[in-house]
């Protein structure tokens, strides 16, 4: 794992080296056709402002790049994919870096501002595609050689489990399932998976065995149509892990268009991806987040630094309050909020807060009804901890009480945390954990139709919450 993360850098040095390339070709351009000066390779070097801006622009892409979620596992991701993202993120990014350095450049006509910014994008696409395409093909290479797997869990000991394992040995190239060993499912026969792989133990024992081996990253599901009634437990069991799901379908999931086939000559299966959202989702959802969040901070300053004055003066205690939740696949992080309650307001044990709690200060009280305690979890979203619209952030306590009522919570994981939700807009703050659990359902009605669209309508409605004060 170390030495695939160690890969990523060889990304990062393609798009600076492209990003440094494009802006280099696209000064020699605007010197020679715009400006009309006779080509000069010894003029780039001499002209300061080409210097500072060398300096600049390869940080910005690299910027872009990273906001976007370039910078993974590099062995996951499709050439494909990979390319059309490329052109999207160079097109856009060419548009800002367009409107921020070149919008006020020499130009004899009007046309030359289109020419410099096709040029940019061009450019800007033609190299950190070409440089990326070459090493994900080096790199798809090491898989089908062998040289690099992800370690695959199966679930399963039945006949078919033992035919898809007997299929993918035989095979000539590799598809990247390292084998770590195989679970039984209560009662299922017994074959030659037994001597082939290790027995991890039962179903029962999933949750252990994905802790003991971090290693895990890919999920086989090879059960008989008989097992299929443990499909749903099997499922909520894996659904806050980050792994990918691989179901062996029967021929009805087939006929019914589910089967997704990953390679042509391969295996057929129903995949299910260990995040709720497509990659071009991801991206358009990490860029409004990040760019919502930078402008609330900035439009909220004056009235955050007001309050946080008044939280100071109450008590002359700290002004934010830090908390461990639990982020995306259940990773802990540290929340960030203004202070509403006294110091040591939790030296009982966890507690919920409820209506006139007296554990609240008097301040805390009108920050709390407006919302405005939660201001500071703006940089929570901005160090990619959080989402603006997401399940509510909950702490461990409380999760694993939900969960012994409530199993299928597990699936909020699957998404990051929020600020708001469509759980708060719709329920509000819970004090108990059976009103959690009624809460509940709002968030998981979210994360199956979640779009930019619904997020926009959770925040108006949560705008409208924070102007007539309904939080508590």
């Amino acid at each position: 794992m170390k030495e695939r993360k160690r890969k990523i850098w060889w990304y990062v040095l393609n798009d600076y080296v492209a990003a440094v390339a494009a802006w280099y070709c696209l000064f020699l351009f605007r010197k020679t056709f715009i400006e009309a000066n006779p080509f000069n390779f010894k003029l780039p070097f001499s002209d300061n402002n080409f210097w500072v801006a060398i300096l600049i622009v390869p940080e910005l892409w690299l910027l872009f790049h990273y906001l976007t979620g370039t910078y993974f596992d590099l062995y996951k991701k499709s050439r494909l994919q990979e390319l059309g993202k490329t052109l999207v993120v160079s097109f856009f990014g060419s548009i800002i870096i367009f409107f921020i350095l070149l919008l006020d450049d020499y130009v004899r006509r009007y046309s030359d501002y289109y020419l410099t910014f096709f040029v940019l994008f061009g450019f800007q696409f033609l190299f950190t595609a070409a440089g990326r395409t070459l090493i994900l093909n080096a790199l798809k290479q090491n898989i089908r050689k062998g040289k690099v797997g992800f370690g695959t869990l199966m679930i399963g000991s039945s006949s078919r489990a033992n035919e898809l394992y007997e299929a993918l040995k035989s095979k000539e190239e590799s598809f990247g399932f390292h084998f770590v060993g195989y679970l039984e499912l209560n009662g299922s026969p017994r074959n030659t998976l037994t001597s082939e792989l290790k027995e991890l133990g039962k179903l029962t024992d999933l949750e252990k065995v994905l802790e003991q081996n971090t290693e895990i990253e890919e999920v086989i599901i090879a059960i008989e149509s008989s097992e299929h009634p443990q499909l749903n437990d099997i499922l909520t069991r894996l659904a806050d892990r980050n792994v990918t799901i691989r179901i062996i379908p029967d021929m009805y999931d087939i006929l019914s268009g589910t089967v997704k086939l990953n390679h042509v000559i391969g295996e057929g299966f129903i995949e299910i991806p260990p995040t709720l959202l497509n990659e071009w989702e991801r991206i358009t959802k990490r860029w409004f987040d990040v760019i919502a969040s930078a402008l609330a901070l900035f439009v909220t300053l004056p009235l955050s630094a007001y309050i946080a004055f008044r939280i100071w003066w109450t008590d002359k205690g700290p002004v934010f309050y830090t908390q461990e939740r639990l982020g995306q696949y259940g990773k802990p992080f540290r929340i960030i909020k203004f202070r509403s309650m006294y110091l040591n307001a939790e030296t009982n044990g966890p507690q919920l807060t409820s209506e006139n709690d007296h554990r609240i200060t008097p301040i805390g009280k009108f920050i709390r009804k407006y919302r405005i305690d939660e201001f500071p979890q703006f940089i929570n979203v901005l160090k990619g901890e959080m989402s603006i619209v997401g399940p509510r952030a909950e702490r461990k306590y409380f999760a694993d009480q939900i969960i012994k009522v409530a199993p299928y919570y597990r699936h909020v994981f699957k998404v990051q945390p929020g600020i708001t939700s469509l759980g708060m807009v719709k329920y509000g703050y819970a004090s108990t954990v059976q009103e959690m659990v009624k809460r509940l359902k709002y968030d998981i009605i979210y994360m199956e139709n979640m779009n930019i669209m619904m997020d926009l309508k959770i925040m108006v409605y949560t705008v409208l919450t924070i102007v007539y004060g309904r939080g508590k």
